[in-house]
């Protein structure tokens, strides 16, 4: 089982091992936050947390250690505690003034810098945002000119990207709660994983 604490790449889910081109079959398990191990076409999710109700966390199967727990502090913001009842930190969906804009995420950790989640084009110093501008408008030239996204409902939906960054500083880069990467060693990964939970 991976150690919580020092977990880089993650995901949330039920996915032990899921089919590749040399396996049709999918390995179900609990759900619990897994960590994605071995080669691409034998790749396997191991659990380093189970999910258990009301979006808490626990370090075993049978649910019997509470690793960390969320609690709703307002309409937009969650603290996230620990065994003990001690505040890790906070986390706040900062909705938008326009009604087309989703909203951003904002992470608080006692001792350490506020991070805060974007959409990953719009994050960033100004002149990576410019790159990122023009590779995005390079990518919807080239969808124009291939046809992609010209069958509407047969399109697989995109999950939204996000790029957590405390100032200057790259924290996390998250793809829904398909994949979450944490950057930070800093980062308490329970706040990760807790973002996961309030999320879906």
């Amino acid at each position: 089982m991976p150690e919580w604490e020092s977990v880089r790449e993650f995901t949330l889910g039920n996915v032990e091992r899921p089919a590749t081109r040399y396996r049709n079959r999918i390995d179900w398990g609990p759900n619990a936050i897994r960590v994605p191990s071995g080669p691409r076409d034998d790749r396997v999710l191991e659990a380093c947390a189970y999910v258990g109700p009301e979006r808490s966390l626990y370090v075993d199967a049978d649910l019997t250690r509470l690793l960390c727990r969320v609690e709703q502090l307002s309409d937009h913001t969650w603290s996230v505690v620990d065994a003990d009842d001690t505040e890790l930190g906070t986390i706040t969906r900062l909705p938008s003034s326009r009604p087309l804009i989703r909203p951003n995420w904002r992470i608080t950790q006692p001792g350490r810098p506020d991070v805060l989640g974007r959409t990953e084009w719009l994050s960033g110093p100004p002149a990576r945002l410019a790159a990122k501008a023009a590779g995005r408008l390079l990518v919807g030239v080239l969808d124009g000119l291939t046809g992609i996204g010209d069958d509407g409902g047969d399109q697989p939906v995109r999950v939204r990207t996000l790029e957590w960054r405390a100032g200057d500083e790259a924290v996390m880069y998250s793809e829904g709660t398909n994949l979450i990467t944490v950057k930070a060693d800093w980062l308490d990964r329970r706040l990760a994983f807790a973002y996961c939970l309030i999320a879906t």
